[in-house]
Order: structure tokens, then sequence, then C-alpha cells
């Protein structure tokens, strides 16, 4: 019995999941004769960009629309592509722009990876942020502002829009209000991470909502933005289906930024691949695609959301110690259902049941077949004395 914390959406079956409409554009674009999939411009397939922007703000946005707030969308070959680039962009930042420099700060817990991309590009000013608290088993606001508060100006503020990983804690909307009224107030700059947006609402634009939030209060702004998991595409050369969206005030400033990214991508990775972006922009500026889509990626957030419950009870039932709310106030993916590292070690060793060290799993590797060993292990680590 094995219980991963990857990234990946795991069926009912336990497989990594792609979605039928998925299969259906990618057989039809294969069999296309009219379909040439050659390398786009270094910033990436404009109907892809222009659709990523569609879904991550919405297409009447009022200050996009009268152009107080100027996006420019890059076409990236994955997520991580994206921080990457974001990260170069702001060392790369010319210096009388002084909102976009100084240390960057990362929530505490988060993606390991995210200190190593910023580290790469040259930025080793690296700090935290508080944001997940153990004992409370949910975002522990007080301390988060607080730390924040601390921030020197112009620093540089790596938020989770939606689907925080590891802990599938987000902010809510009342707390976005607050974390952006200190951001503007402190001259701090946002940095957004959109890694698996549609998997916590089951809806893109609800999921991108703080994005928008960000854009209406005129703030300028780094986007990082996947379609990877929303899409069920995994590990392919041509994925190609993510985007860094730089927002600012003036158009001087997307114009530097688009130009930099463009000399920057070609020393990284030249041009992105366009098979996944093709499929992408098919199914989201045809309505019957993007309805059938939206259909299916409704019932990946459901299945998770019921696994959640049940989990919840199940540990309730077995006088697990403790309130198991926490798993349902949780979206998406991920969930950190608050077990020690003793307690994560013992459920390896003993149940051959694998967390990350801080107690987070993925909750779609659950399914019918493993959930009642699963909710019996955490019991047992739980109660076991050590």
């Amino acid at each position: 019995m094995q219980i991963y914390s990857s990234t990946e959406y795991y069926s009912e079956e336990g497989h990594t999941f792609q979605l039928s409409l998925v299969g259906k554009i990618k057989k039809q674009l294969s069999t296309d004769p009219t379909f040439r999939p050659e390398y786009p411009s270094p910033l990436g397939l404009t109907e892809f960009t222009r659709r990523a922007t569609d879904v991550a703000l919405g297409k009447s946005l009022k200050p996009v629309v009268e152009n107080r707030v100027i996006s420019s969308v890059i076409q990236t070959p994955g997520f991580n592509a994206s921080v990457r680039l974001g990260a170069e962009l702001l060392r790369n930042w010319n210096n009388d722009s002084s909102a976009w420099h100084g240390p960057v700060y990362l929530s505490a817990p988060c993606d390991d990876s995210l200190a190593r991309i910023f580290h790469a590009a040259g930025i080793q000013d690296i700090r935290e942020y508080y944001y997940w608290d153990d004992k409370r088993c949910g975002i522990c606001l007080e301390k988060l502002l607080e730390d924040l508060e601390k921030a020197p100006e112009h620093s540089v503020v790596v938020l989770s829009a939606s689907g925080h990983y590891p802990t599938g804690a987000d902010l809510s909307q009342s707390q976005w209000a607050a974390v952006t009224q200190l951001i503007m107030r402190r001259r701090l700059f946002p940095f957004l991470l959109l890694p698996v947006q549609g998997l916590c609402c089951g809806d893109v634009e609800r999921d991108a909502w703080p994005v928008q939030h960000c854009a209406m209060l005129g703030m300028e702004l780094i986007c990082a933005q996947s379609f990877s998991h929303c899409f069920g595409q995994y590990g392919e050369k041509i994925i190609g289906k993510s985007a860094l969206t730089v927002f600012a005030k003036e158009s001087r400033h997307v114009n530097i930024s688009s130009f930099m990214a463009e000399n920057i991508i070609k020393s990284l990775w030249a041009q992105p691949s366009v098979g996944g972006a093709h499929v992408v922009a098919t199914v989201l500026s045809n309505p019957a695609h993007l309805a059938e889509w939206q259909g299916e990626v409704k019932r990946i957030v459901e299945r998770c959301m019921l696994i959640r419950k049940i989990l919840r009870e199940r540990l309730r039932l077995l006088g697990c110690p403790g309130s198991w709310d926490h798993l349902t106030q949780q979206n998406g993916l991920y969930c950190c259902i608050g077990l020690t590292g003793q307690q994560v070690e013992f459920l390896s060793s003993k149940r051959h049941v694998y967390l990350l060290p801080n107690g987070c799993l993925n909750v779609s590797t659950i399914n019918s077949h493993n959930l009642e060993y699963v909710a019996e292990s955490i019991h047992l680590a739980l109660t076991t004395s050590f």
C-alpha cells in the first residue's frame, strides 16, 4: 500500500488521469492535414496566450479594458519554467522600476523547488513568511501579516492564488483583502502562483479570483499559471501549457519585460512547444469544448472533496484525537492532515503510506480500495506510543 504526495491527479483506479476531451482533441489535431505544429515565436502561441489571459482575468476586467493595467503573457514549457522566467525578469528588471527588486519571501511551508528556482536565477536573498499553523491546522493570518509588515519595501512576496502546495489551504477573500492592503501600503511586489488552476473550486476563473482582485486594485504583479493539471497532461515533450503574465501600469514596463523575456528565453529553451498549447487553445476557444472540459474538471474536484469528507468521517468514527474539520476546509489536490515528523515516519516504515515530512498528501491518491487502510494507518500513527 503506497500513498504518495505527488503533484499529479490520480483516478479512482490509481492511474494518472487524462481527460476524455483532451484525448479527442489530440486525436483530431494529429489527423488534421491543415495542422502544422511549427515553432511559434519565443513568447509563445498567440491564441494560447490570449486564452490564458481570459481564464486568469476574465474578458471584461475593468482596469484591463480601460488600459489602467497592461498585461503581457508569455508561454513557457511548464509551471517551474514560468516561475524561473519570472525570477529572471525580477533579477534583470531595469533600475528605474523600484517595485521590481528586493528580497524574495516564500511561504512556510512551500514547494521546495521554489527557493532553488530563484537561486538558479541569481536571486540569493530568500526569506520566509509564516503561513501554515500546525496546531490550528490552518493559515495563521496574524503571523503572516506580521512577517510581511517587517519585509523591506520593494520586497517580492510569492503568494499562492489557489492550490497552495503542499498544504491545500488558500487565503479566503477577506484574508486576501487584508494581505493586498498591506502589500500596497508597504510597497511590496506580488508574485502570484496558479499551479493547479481549476482544480480547487472546479472553475478556472474562480480559482483566479486573487489575480483579478489584484488587477482590479491596479497592482503591478507577476503571475505564473499552469494548465497541465486541469488538462491532465504530464511529462510530455509537447507540453508547453504554462504561462507567465506581467501586469504593469506603464506600457514601457510591459514592452521592456517582453524584450527581456525574449532574450532570456533564447538562452533557456529557445521556443516553447506548441502541441499542448494548441490543445488548450482549441478547448478554451470553443464554447462546446469549454463546457465539456469544465464539466470534467468539476467532477475531478467533486471527487476530491468527497474523499476529504469520507476520510474525515472515518477518522472521527475511529476515535482519532482532535478535530478533522480542516480536511474539508482545504481545497484541491493537496491536504495537510496535521501529523508530526515521528508520525509520518511511522506511516512510511510500518504502514508503507508515504507523505511529505509535514504530513501533507495528494488527496486524489486515496480511493475506495485504500481509504479504509489509510484511515486506520493515520489512527495508528496518532495513538501509538513512540
